[in-house]
């Protein structure tokens, strides 16, 4: 046999704490490098931890949200709020990381994946002066709630303060606060005419948003709705300043209607009949996003009575009690009875599932999202209820987590959150159970770390 060095040999050369020796050539065969001491044969050489980390979490395997199956037992490393690698558990020394002083978490036996990504959210909705604490308080409390349920990333569609800007511009820094990312609309565009809401674009758009967020809806039948002349021209004026528009909507013809204007996002189901083909065909053909929010329709009609989920002690563990109380008022109960918009909404909600599996199975871009906010949509815990009816609409645990991870990232144009790849954000959540083996599993949180950094689980 001939001896050669292999090229291999130098891909490692100050991260290995092993010897090298020589690959042998046989025919049609290449023996991996291995280490050796003397004779003795061990396995593959270890790097040692890369000199960027601060953070080593190893044992658990790895669902990264690209797509690619749950890995085996791996290592994250994580330096400076961004991942640097996923790698095979065996192949790095974690010794090396304890002696360089690395905060290290063995998480053997647990699993992890992105953060969840909410695509229409809502922040300090239910604030007012009779609360505690001021506007900004309450928006970032709401937050740091969204991070303890595993909701990394919120876009608020509506209703966001100057306080909301200030949130959103501190939640992207490399290492900020451990609360949600923030996402904003500023104020939902309103006006009587195509002039006076391109004014009110414009006025949204000097304080900066992410998006411009409109409604166009009747309440079924009770209010007047917005034209497609008026529609026409938000979007229009958005695009001039380099911003998309967030669509709240009802109707299935509505939603054919703002694809062809140039919406950027459609920020509800269609709920009042199946979506045809050409529909379809026009999400398809734009490449828009779609957001479900079936847990909306929840809150329209569940708080009739005493949901059983304001039983549930992953809720009541983490709640807002002022919106409880609210809730389970005996006569806002039979307001809500009494209203047929609840019964309506509940038909709504069985139309908006099949409409979701349908578009699914057709190939539209369905970006998780809820619509969690406003009064009784309690944040962080819609979320997982959401995965839960998702579900029950047909799609897979796999095709859930997508919808909330990578693909809620690329809707909302952020190339930086949504899977655990090297350079992304290292927003993640460790979990005690198989997310894909039950999405009930979801709620089984060992820990969230956002920008790699542990967000605290007790409530202050």
């Amino acid at each position: 046999m001939i001896m050669k060095r292999s090229a291999m040999a130098s891909q490692r050369p100050s991260a290995s704490n092993c010897k090298r020796i020589r690959m042998v050539s046989l025919p049609e065969l290449r023996i991996p490098l291995l280490c050796a001491v003397g004779l003795a044969w061990l396995p593959a050489c270890q790097s040692t931890v890369d000199p960027r980390a601060d953070l080593v979490i190893h044992g658990a395997r790895v669902w990264d949200g690209t797509g690619a199956p749950m890995g085996a037992p791996a290592v994250v490393q994580v330096g400076g709020g961004r991942i640097i690698s996923v790698e095979p558990l065996e192949d790095v020394d974690i010794a090396s990381a304890e002696s360089a002083g690395v905060a290290v978490v063995d998480a053997s036996g647990s699993y992890i994946i992105p953060g969840l990504i909410n695509a229409h959210g809502h922040v300090a909705g239910t604030w007012s002066v009779a609360r505690s604490g001021t506007y900004d308080e309450f928006a970032a409390m709401e937050l740091a709630r969204y991070a303890r349920f595993g909701v990394t990333s919120v876009n608020s569609l509506g209703g966001d303060r100057e306080g909301s800007f200030a949130l959103r511009d501190a939640s992207w820094g490399e290492q900020g606060p451990a609360r949600a990312r923030l996402l904003v609309a500023g104020p939902v565009v309103t006006g009587a005419n195509p002039e006076e809401l391109t004014l009110a674009v414009d006025a949204v758009a000097r304080a900066g948003p992410d998006w411009i967020k409109i409604r166009v809806d009747d309440n079924l039948g009770t209010t007047t709705k917005m034209s497609p002349a008026s529609y026409g021209a938000v979007i229009d004026r958005a695009r001039a300043h380099g911003l998309r528009v967030a669509s709240h909507l009802f109707y299935h013809e509505d939603a054919k209607g703002l694809l062809r204007a140039g919406t950027g996002l459609v920020a509800h189901s269609i709920r009042d009949e199946s979506v045809d083909d050409e529909t379809i065909g026009l999400f398809l053909e734009t490449g828009v996003c779609y957001v479900p929010t079936l847990t909306r329709e929840v809150s329209t009609f569940a708080y009739g009575e005493h949901p059983d989920f304001l039983d549930d002690p992953f809720l009541m563990s983490d709640v807002d009690s002022v919106q409880v109380q609210v809730v389970s008022d005996p006569a806002r109960q039979a307001l809500v009875r009494a209203s047929g918009a609840a019964e309506a909404y509940g038909r709504a909600l069985e139309i908006a599932q099949d409409n979701l599996a349908r578009l699914v199975e057709a190939g539209v871009p369905v970006a998780f999202g809820t619509d969690s906010g406003p009064m009784g949509r309690f944040q962080g815990y819609f979320e997982h209820m959401e995965t839960e009816l998702m579900a029950e609409a047909g799609l897979s645990a796999e095709q859930v987590l997508r919808s909330a991870t990578a693909v809620a990232a690329e809707c909302l144009g952020r190339d930086d959150i949504g899977t655990l790849e090297e350079g992304r954000r290292a927003d993640f959540i460790v979990l005690r159970a198989n997310p894909l083996a039950d999405l009930a599993n979801l709620r089984e949180i060992d820990g969230v770390w956002i920008g790699g950094v542990r967000v605290e689980r007790s409530r202050k």
